[in-house]
C-alpha cells in the first residue's frame, strides 16, 4: 500500500508537487487561482508542509484545489528534522505553516514514499468522507434543556484597531490559538431541522451551516441582502457577524474536517468576513482552520468567504 492508497486517494495520476509551499497556496488556490497552473476546479494537488500552530510542530500531507483544502495525514518524521526546518525559515506571528526543506524531502522519499514504513503515516479524520447534512449524528442539543446564561455580543459593525484585538478576545473569553489558547466561550447549538441553519442558545444567534464562496467585501454585503430578499430559511435579517460573534463559534478541538468548529458546519468556508473594518484600512476575518483573527484588504483578489448570521426571530 502506498501513501495515496492509505489516505483513500485512488486517482492514478495523483502525484506529489514538491514546488508548492504554504506561502504560495493563497495565490494559487484562494485568490481565483493561478490559472497558469491551476486550470480546473476539479484538479487536486498534493504536497507536504509543517503545521507549527501548536507544539510540537507536525509534518502534514495536504490536498488542495481551487477553494478546497483538507489535511490527509500526519507523518511521524523525526521531531529534530521538523524543528530544524522551522528554525531555518524563521518564526512569524501571523503565519505558522512552513515549507519542508531538502532534508525532510529526502527523509520522506526514503522512508514513506518508497513504502518502507507506512506505520509512520496517520490518516487524518479530514480524509474520511464527510457525513451528509441530515445525518442523525449531527442532531444535537434539545430545545427543552435549560438554557445557558445568555450573553449579548456586539452586533453593530465597528472600526477596530489591531491593538484592540487581544483585549477583545480575552474579554469575551473566546478561544483564539495565538491570543487566548485557554479561552472557552460556552455555546449550545440547536439543530433547526431545516438542513440550512443552526441556532445558538447562549448568544441568541442563528447561523448558516454553509455560506458563500470567495468574494469581495462589497459583494458579501450584496450576497447577504439577496438572502434577505429571498427570506433564506424563512428569515430576513441575515448579515455579516462581528468579530466577537464569529469568534464565538471557535472550538479548541478540530472537527473531522480539520476546522475549529462544530462538525455541523460545511467545510467550504475556511475563513470568513466579519462586519468589522480595520483602522486605518482593511477588513477583519476569522480563520476557522487556524482559529485566528486576521486582517486583509477585502478586495476581489484578497477577499473572503461568507457565513451569515441573524438574531433568532422566533
Amino acid at each position: 500500500m502506498d501513501l495515496f492508497q492509505m489516505v483513500g486517494i485512488s486517482a492514478a495520476d495523483a502525484l506529489i508537487d514538491w514546488e508548492i509551499t504554504p506561502a504560495a497556496t493563497y495565490g494559487l488556490f484562494e485568490c481565483r487561482g493561478d490559472m497558469t497552473k491551476v486550470r480546473s476546479c476539479r484538479e487536486r494537488y498534493y504536497y507536504f508542509y509543517i503545521d507549527n500552530w501548536q507544539q510540537p510542530a507536525t509534518l502534514c500531507f495536504m490536498e488542495r484545489g481551487l477553494r478546497h483544502a483538507r489535511v490527509l495525514a500526519t507523518i511521524a518524521a523525526p521531531q529534530a528534522l521538523i524543528d530544524r526546518a522551522v528554525a531555518e525559515q524563521g518564526r512569524a506571528l501571523k503565519e505558522q505553516n512552513y515549507a519542508i526543506n531538502p532534508v525532510l524531502r529526502q527523509w520522506l522519499e526514503a522512508n514513506v514514499l518508497a513504502g518502507q514504513d507506512m506505520g509512520l503515516v496517520t490518516p487524518a479524520a479530514a480524509a474520511l468522507p464527510v457525513k451528509p447534512a441530515d445525518d442523525p449524528v449531527l442532531t444535537w442539543g434539545d430545545v427543552g434543556e435549560s438554557p445557558l446564561h445568555r450573553v449579548r455580543l456586539r452586533a453593530e459593525p465597528a472600526m477596530v484597531q489591531e491593538g484592540e484585538i487581544a483585549g477583545l478576545v480575552t474579554a469575551g473569553n473566546f478561544f483564539e490559538s495565538r491570543l487566548n489558547s485557554a479561552g472557552r466561550f460556552e455555546t449550545r447549538l440547536i439543530d433547526n431541522r431545516d438542513g440550512l441553519t443552526v441556532g445558538e442558545q447562549v448568544t441568541g444567534l442563528v447561523w448558516q451551516r454553509a455560506g458563500a464562496g470567495l468574494m469581495s467585501y462589497r459583494k458579501a454585503l450584496v450576497w447577504c441582502a439577496a438572502r434577505n430578499d429571498e427570506r433564506f430559511a424563512g428569515r430576513a435579517s441575515w448579515r455579516l457577524p462581528t468579530i466577537e460573534e464569529a469568534l464565538s463559534l471557535l472550538t479548541p478541538a478540530k472537527n473531522p474536517q480539520g476546522f475549529h468548529l462544530h462538525g455541523c458546519f460545511a467545510p467550504d468556508q475556511g475563513f470568513i468576513f466579519t462586519a468589522d473594518r480595520r483602522r486605518p484600512g482593511g477588513h477583519w476575518f476569522v480563520d476557522f482552520r487556524q482559529a485566528t483573527v486576521f486582517w486583509a484588504a477585502g478586495t476581489p483578489f484578497a477577499g473572503g468567504f461568507v457565513r451569515a448570521c441573524c438574531a433568532n426571530e422566533s
